[in-house]
């Protein structure tokens, strides 16, 4: 119980300053150092706040990003994440919903850049601190339901967002990146699956990317056709396509990961002495 006692103050103590600190860091204008730089610096702030809160608060050692594995399942991560991608726009362009043309490799560097930013800050937030601090005292399947909901509503605000492509984000990368999580304990699966959909989907195949549209795409995909399958203006990720393949990894990784014995019971199914937190 005294798990579920705390959980609201943990939430607070940890993510609270890292949510102020991305606010400051995107308003910050410095052209002297170039968005690239200042997008690392992000990455390695919100990783060092986050260290910093466990260290002092959990008072532990930070195990979801240390062990040995961690450098294979970064790379796991990327190729499952560019193959889940890469699948996605093949049935879409099987069933006539893209023409794919040849793009601009210019703005290569810095997508892959902005797409491995953009995994730390939000993996580190949604699953490192909302759904690993929930999970130690509600258990597996209720910071699931609660962090995949939050980081659906997380994009319901971007470009070209519907109530659809809500529930595609809930469903499709709520559910996978958790269960990432839940099955290595760590956090390199989950940056790794994150950071190689959003480069493939805007880097390489020059598609909008939640919304917001990338027009220097090693290719350059031009959808057309029922937004159901397309995804419409905000891109693929809102395809029925996108949500049964990404929803059909997330159920066999979770699978994996119950087989494993990585769930966790909800504080008030737990014996006594086993009220303690789970990373």
């Amino acid at each position: 119980m005294r798990w579920f006692q705390r959980t609201p103050i943990r939430l607070v103590l940890a993510a609270v300053p890292t949510v102020g600190f991305i606010v400051a860091m995107e308003g910050v204008a410095a052209p002297f150092l170039g968005d690239v730089v200042l997008k690392l610096v992000e990455a390695a702030g919100v990783l060092a706040l986050y260290i910093g809160y466990v260290r002092l608060i959990e008072r532990r050692p930070v195990a979801e990003l240390r062990g040995p594995g961690a450098v294979s399942e970064l790379a796991r991560g990327l190729i499952l994440g560019a193959s889940l991608f890469a699948a996605t726009m093949a049935v879409i362009y099987l069933l006539g919903g893209c023409a794919i043309e040849r793009g601009d490799a210019g703005g290569a560097l810095a997508m892959f850049v902005g797409a491995a930013v953009a995994a730390i800050t939000e993996e580190t937030l949604m699953r490192a601190i909302l759904f690993r601090i929930v999970e130690s005292s509600l258990g597996t399947w209720l910071a699931l339901l609660l962090s995949a909901a939050l980081f659906g509503v997380g994009h319901a605000f971007n470009p070209g967002a519907t109530v659809a492509s809500t529930l595609a984000i809930a469903l499709e990368a709520g559910v996978l990146l958790a269960a990432a999580l839940i099955l290595t304990r760590r956090m390199w699966l989950a940056f790794g699956l994150h950071a190689a959909w959003n480069f493939t989907e805007g880097g390489v195949f020059g598609a909008a990317v939640s919304g917001f549209d990338h027009a220097h795409g090693l290719l350059r995909s031009r959808f057309h056709g029922n937004p159901r399958i397309t995804g419409g203006g905000f891109g693929p990720e809102a395809s029925i396509i996108a949500v049964a393949i990404c929803l059909a990894a997330g159920c066999a990784i979770l699978a994996l990961a119950y087989r494993r014995g990585r769930f966790v019971a909800p504080f008030w199914r737990r014996p006594a002495t086993a009220a303690s937190d789970a990373v």
